[in-house]
């Protein structure tokens, strides 16, 4: 009897170790606040997208693969472009379909800024789409290297 205890008692023991060590939470508007308070010169002035059907719209991200967002896009198309867009999907299959979506729209991206100017364009050029596990983020900023350390920094 004392080893089917001590057993069972081990056996939940390693289960909620594990458990503990499963994933760290990452609050993604958080991650956006402290890009915000670095990068405050690149994205000052942004507009905030505070519902998941936000997503949809902009993006074409179904609302059932997005378990949290942050995301703020420059609304003002004749600047430089700006949108910064953190995705935690609910799992590897929407992610996948969450990159795709944002793919589509850096492309369209590209493609508008292709018709400006050269550095527009090098700046587009210079930016991507990145999936880290379920996390997919679209950053199209002249700050791209240093949001995405703040960004990769909080998700590992």
């Amino acid at each position: 009897m004392k080893r089917i205890i001590t057993a069972t008692m081990a056996a939940i023991i390693l289960v909620l170790a594990f458990a503990g060590c499963g994933g760290s939470s990452v609050d993604l508007k958080k991650v956006m606040t402290d890009v915000n308070a670095k990068y405050s010169d690149a994205t000052g002035g942004l507009k905030e997208l505070k519902e998941v059907a936000d997503l949809d719209k902009y993006y074409s991200i179904a609302e059932k693969d997005v378990k949290q967002f942050a995301a703020e896009i420059n609304p003002d198309t004749s600047s430089a472009p700006v949108e910064i867009v953190l995705v935690e999907a609910v799992d590897k299959t929407a992610s996948d379909s969450v990159k795709k979506a944002l793919d589509a729209r850096y492309q369209s991206i590209y493609s508008t800024y292709s018709s400006y100017s050269a550095d527009q364009v090098e700046l587009v050029k210079k930016c991507k789409v990145t999936q880290n596990g379920n996390f997919v983020t679209l950053v199209v900023a002249s700050d791209y290297d240093g949001i995405m350390e703040i960004v990769n920094n909080a998700i590992k």
